[in-house]
C-alpha cells in the first residue's frame, strides 16, 4: 500500500511540476525535490518507507499545488534598485565655481554642538570649568579649537610676566616676582645697568680724595687714642726699669739697667733673690696692666672698624642710593620688587669688597656662573612682551618637567651645583593667563604628569620640584623656589573613550573639567552642507597648494565622504582622511602632468589604497576558488547557509563568507552553539544565539514543549567569534533543518534578529556585500548571486561603483528585509506561512513544516522515554 501511494504521489508531482515549471521554476524546483525523495524511498523495500515522511510528502503536493497552479501567490521579494546602493552627488561645473568664488569659507562645519560647549567653557572662568574635547582623529578638533582660540584670545587682556629672583636671606627658596606684560625683560635689564652704574659710583666714590681724608681721619683719631692709652704705661714701665715689646706674636715686659738695657739672665741670675722677687713682681703687675690696656685697645680697634664700616655704608648708600631711588619710585607699587630692591642694596653694601676687588665690571657679568655677581641676575620664567592678547599653548610632549618646569643642575668636579637662574617654566608658566591645550593620551602615558595638573588646578599655584622629591624618592639637593599662581583655562583632546574612564574612575576629573565638547564625525546630507563640505575641501587645496579639482572631482570626493561617514544620509567631516585622498590625487595627477584633479585621480586613489592594504582579502578568496575553504555558490542545501563575518585589520576591514551548518535530532539538549561550547564564541555571540532559542519557543512553544538536539556551527572557524550579526542565518539555517527545505547557497546573508523575528541592522554592511561580491566575481557571476540585508541598513548603504554597476547589469542583487518570514521566503521559495486560531500554522508553509517536525521529534523522544519505562 505504501508503495503504491508513494508511486500515485510521484505521477501527481511530476503533473504538477509540468504544469508550473512554465510559469514558476522555484515552485517546479521544490516539486521535482519532493518527487526525487519519493522516488528513492519507493526504490527500497517498503519497510523502510516512513509514514511521516510520505505525509509529510503528500502535504508539500497538495500546498503546492494549490499555491503556484491555482492561487497565482504573490511575487517573490524584489531585489533592491541599483540607484538605492549609493547616493549619487552631482555637483555641476557652476555650482563648483560658484562655491569657490562666492561661498564663504568656514574652517569647522557640523560641530555647531561641540562649539556651543567650547564657547562657553572660554567663557566661564569659573572654577573647575576646564574643558575635555572629545573626538576620533581626524575629526578637526585640534584645528577647530586653534582657530576658535586665536579669535577669542585676541580680544582678552595680555597676562603679566614671571621672574625668579636670589633670596639673599636663604638662598634655597628662591623669590618669585610678578611684573607687567613685558616687564620681566626691562627689569632685569634694570638691573643689570643698576649693579653697572652701582661699581662704577663705588668705585669712584672710594677712589676719591674725600673718602681717603675722612678713612685717614678715623685711623688719626683712634690712633691717637691709642697713643693716649698706652702712654702712661709705658711712662710707669720705663721708671720702673722696664721696657715693653709688643710684636704680632707676643707681648713682652722686659727689665733694663740704667743704660736701657735689657738684663740678661746671667745679670739676673747674679742679683740677690730680693731683687730678683721684686723684678718678677712689677713686671707681673706691668704685664697685668698692659693685659688690661689691651682689652681696652680691642675695643678702640672695633670701634675704628665700625667707624670706617659706618664710613663706607654711608659713602656706598650714598652712592647708590639715588640709583635705587629712581627704580624704588617706578615700582613703587610692587611690595614685592620694593623688597627685592631693599635686599640688593643690603647685600651690596654688606659685599662691598666685591664690587671694588676688579674695576671692569663688565667681565664680571660675563664672568663663570658661580661669581658672585650672578646673584642679582633676574632669572625670566615667563615672557609676555611679544604675546598679543591671552597665551595659547599647545603641549604635545606632556611630561612632568615639560608641563611645569624643573630645576636644572651643573657639574662642577663631579659635583651636580645649582642656582636660581637654573630654573626653567614650563607649559603652564607660559600658559598663565590663557590657555594651554595638551592631548590626554600623551599626558596619562607620562609618569606623575596627570597627578600633578591635578594639584596644580586644585591649588591655583604651579610648584617647580622634581618628582622624584615630591614622591619621597632620593634625590640631589635642589631648591625650592616659591610657588607661582596659576590661572589658565586647561582643554584636554581626547577620546570619548577616555571620557568616560576618566569620569567614571577618577573623582577628581568631574570636578575640574565640567564642559565637555564633543566632536562629531559627520553631518546631515544636505545642499548647504555638501557646499560647505566642498569650500572646506577648497581651503585645504589652497593651503597645501594642491591642484585644484574639477566639478566631478569633488562630486566624487562628496560620494566618498558618504561612504567613509557608512550613511547615505550623513557627509563625513574626517578632514584628516579626506586630506590624505586629495594629497594622493594631487600625486596621481602630478604623475600624469595634468593641470587639475578629476574624478579619475579620484578614484584611482581610492582603489590603490584599498589595493595596498587588502592582500589578506585575496588570500582568503584565493583559499576559497580552491575550495580550502569550503563555500558554496551553486544549488540548495538543507541546513546550510551563507554568512558574512567581518575582519578587521586596523587600516583596513573586509567582509567574506562564512559556511554555517546546523544539524537537527530528537534529544533533551536544546540548541547547542558549538562556538560556545568550544569557547571560541564571544559574549555578543552567545547572546545572539540564546536569542533563537526565545524565537523558536515563542514561535513554536505557545501549545507544546520543544523537546530537540540541534548543533550549530560556523565551519572552518578556528578563531573567537563575536557579534550577533550572523543570527539571522543562523535561524534560517535552523528553520531549514527542521523544515527540510533547502536554502539557497547563492545568497548570503546579515542581519541580527530579536526574540520577535524582526531584522535588526548590523555594522560594516558595505563592507559585507563587497566581499562577497568580490567572491562571486571571482567564482563567476551566475545572475542570481547576491546578498540579503536588513531593510534598517538601506540608508547605509554606498556600494563601490563596481557592485553597483554589477547590479545595473542584474549579475548580482541585494534584497533588503525586515522579518525572519521574509527571508524564509527568499532563501527557499516557500511561503512563510501563518499563525491560525487554532495554534497551527498555514498548511504546508515554513513554519507549518517546522511545526510538524517539532511534533515528529517530540513523539520519537516520548516513544524512546517509554521505551527505556
Amino acid at each position: 500500500m505504501y508503495l503504491l501511494e508513494v508511486f500515485l504521489c510521484s505521477k501527481i508531482t511530476q503533473a504538477i511540476a509540468g504544469k508550473v515549471i512554465a510559469t514558476h521554476h522555484l515552485a517546479a524546483h521544490h516539486l521535482n525535490s519532493e518527487h526525487l525523495t519519493c522516488h528513492r524511498l519507493a526504490s527500497k523495500d517498503q519497510k523502510a518507507v516512513d509514514l511521516d515522511h510520505l505525509n509529510h510528502y503528500q502535504d508539500v503536493v497538495t500546498y503546492l499545488y494549490f499555491s503556484y497552479v491555482l492561487l497565482d501567490p504573490k511575487p517573490m521579494l524584489r531585489a533592491l534598485d541599483f540607484k538605492k546602493l549609493r547616493r549619487q552627488v552631482n555637483i555641476s561645473a557652476k555650482s563648483w565655481n560658484i562655491i569657490k568664488e562666492k561661498h564663504p569659507l568656514k574652517t569647522l562645519i557640523g560641530q555647531d554642538r561641540a562649539l556651543q560647549a567650547f564657547e562657553f567653557g572660554i567663557g566661564n572662568k569659573s572654577r573647575g570649568f576646564n574643558i575635555y574635547v572629545s573626538g576620533y582623529p581626524g575629526s578637526g578638533k585640534r584645528a577647530a579649537i586653534n582657530h576658535f582660540l586665536e579669535e577669542k584670545a585676541k580680544g582678552e587682556i595680555s597676562p603679566g610676566d614671571w621672574c625668579y629672583v636670589n633670596n639673599f636671606k636663604e638662598a634655597y627658596y628662591p623669590k618669585k616676582l610678578g611684573l607687567q606684560k613685558g616687564g620681566a625683560l626691562v627689569f632685569k635689564n634694570e638691573i643689570a645697568k643698576l649693579i653697572e652704574e652701582a661699581q662704577i659710583a663705588l668705585l669712584k666714590a672710594f677712589d676719591s680724595k674725600e673718602y681717603a681724608n675722612k678713612r685717614q681721619e678715623i685711623f688719626d683719631e683712634f690712633q691717637q687714642k691709642e697713643i693716649s692709652l698706652f702712654q702712661d704705661i709705658y711712662q710707669k714701665a720705663s721708671s720702673n726699669n722696664f721696657a715693653i715689646s709688643r710684636t704680632p706674636i707676643e707681648i713682652r715686659v722686659i727689665p733694663i739697667d740704667d743704660a736701657g738695657n735689657p738684663i740678661s739672665d746671667k745679670t739676673f741670675r747674679k742679683l740677690s733673690k730680693k731683687k730678683q722677687e721684686k723684678i718678677i713682681q712689677t713686671r707681673d703687675m706691668l704685664m697685668m696692666e698692659f693685659n688690661a690696656l689691651l682689652r681696652q685697645n680691642r675695643e678702640l680697634d672695633k670701634e675704628r672698624k665700625e667707624a670706617v664700616i659706618q664710613l663706607e655704608n654711608d659713602v656706598a648708600l650714598y652712592a647708590i642710593e639715588s640709583l635705587l631711588e629712581e627704580l624704588k619710585g617706578k615700582y613703587k607699587k610692587n611690595h614685592e620688587v620694593i623688597e627685592h630692591l631693599e635686599d640688593v642694596k643690603n647685600d651690596i653694601i654688606e659685599n662691598l669688597g666685591e664690587f671694588l676687588k676688579v674695576s671692569n665690571h663688565k667681565n664680571r657679568i660675563t664672568s663663570a656662573p658661580t661669581h658672585r655677581f650672578l646673584e642679582y641676575e633676574i632669572n625670566i620664567i615667563t615672557d609676555n612682551s611679544d604675546t598679543r592678547g591671552a597665551p595659547i599653548v599647545m603641549e604635545l610632549n606632556p611630561t612632568y618637567n615639560n608641563l611645569f618646569g624643573k630645576v636644572e643642575h651643573e657639574s662642577d668636579m663631579g659635583t651636580l651645583l645649582t642656582n636660581f637662574t637654573l630654573i626653567r617654566g614650563g607649559a603652564l608658566h607660559r600658559a598663565n593667563g590663557g590657555y594651554l591645550i595638551i592631548p590626554l593620551r600623551e599626558l596619562l602615558l607620562n609618569y606623575f604628569a596627570w597627578d600633578g595638573l591635578k594639584r596644580a588646578l586644585q591649588n591655583n599655584e604651579v610648584v617647580i620640584e622634581d618628582a622624584s622629591e615630591r614622591f619621597g624618592f632620593l634625590s640631589t639637593k635642589s631648591l625650592k623656589p616659591d610657588p607661582i599662581p596659576l590661572n589658565v583655562k586647561i582643554i584636554l583632546l581626547g577620546s570619548p573613550r577616555l571620557y568616560y574612564l576618566l569620569y567614571n574612575w577618577d573623582e577628581d576629573f568631574k570636578e575640574l573639567f565640567k564642559v565637555k565638547a564633543e566632536f562629531d564625525v559627520s553631518m546631515d546630507y544636505s545642499v548647504a552642507n555638501a557646499m560647505d563640505f566642498a569650500s572646506v575641501i577648497f581651503k585645504i587645496q589652497n593651503e597645501n597648494n594642491l591642484l585644484p579639482l574639477d566639478h566631478k572631482a569633488i562630486s566624487h570626493l562628496v560620494e566618498q565622504s558618504c561612504r567613509i561617514a557608512k550613511d547615505q544620509n550623513k557627509i563625513s567631516i574626517r578632514f584628516g582622511e579626506l586630506s590624505d585622498i586629495l594629497h594622493e590625487a594631487h600625486h596621481y595627477a602630478q604623475l600624469e602632468s595634468r593641470n587639475q584633479i578629476t574624478s579619475d585621480e579620484i578614484a584611482k586613489t581610492i582603489e590603490a589604497k584599498y589595493y595596498r592594504s587588502n592582500l589578506i582579502q585575496e588570500k582568503i578568496i584565493d583559499l576559497i576558488d580552491r575550495n580550502t575553504l569550503m563555500i558554496e555558490l551553486e544549488g540548495s542545501k538543507i541546513g546550510q547557509i551563507n554568512g558574512i563575518s567581518v575582519l578587521d585589520l586596523g587600516d583596513f576591514m573586509f567582509g567574506h563568507p562564512n559556511k554555517i551548518t546546523v544539524n537537527v535530532a530528537s534529544g533533551k539538549d536544546g540548541l547547542i552553539d558549538i562556538e560556545r561550547e568550544s569557547k571560541l564564541g564571544g559574549r555578543l555571540h552567545t547572546k545572539g544565539v540564546l536569542i533563537l532559542s526565545g524565537y523558536l519557543g515563542e514561535k513554536y512553544g505557545q501549545n507544546k514543549i520543544i523537546s530537540l538536539f540541534a548543533s550549530l556551527v560556523f565551519e572552518q572557524s578556528y578563531s573567537e567569534i563575536e557579534g550577533d550579526s550572523a543570527s539571522s542565518a543562523e535561524l534560517y539555517a535552523i528553520l531549514s533543518s527542521l523544515s527540510q527545505l533547502p536554502i539557497k547557497q547563492w545568497i548570503a546573508v546579515s542581519g541580527s534578529v530579536n526574540q520577535k523575528g524582526e531584522i535588526q541592522p548590523v555594522g560594516a554592511i558595505n563592507e559585507k556585500i563587497e566581499g562577497f561580491f568580490e567572491v562571486c566575481r571571482h567564482r563567476g557571476f551566475n545572475g542570481k548571486q547576491g546578498v540579503m540585508i536588513p531593510k534598517g541598513n538601506m540608508d547605509h548603504l554606498m556600494l563601490k561603483h563596481e557592485v553597483v554597476q554589477a547590479v545595473e547589469e542584474g549579475k548580482f542583487h541585494v534584497w533588503a528585509i525586515s522579518t525572519i518570514d521574509e527571508g524564509i521566503e527568499l532563501l527557499t521559495g516557500i511561503p512563510a506561512g501563518k499563525r491560525l486560531k487554532n495554534g497551527s500554522f498555514s498548511k504546508n508553509s515554513v513554519h507549518y513544516l517546522v511545526d510538524k517536525r517539532i511534533e515528529a521529534l517530540n513523539k520519537i523522544l516520548s516513544k524512546s522515554s517509554n521505551e527505556k519505562k
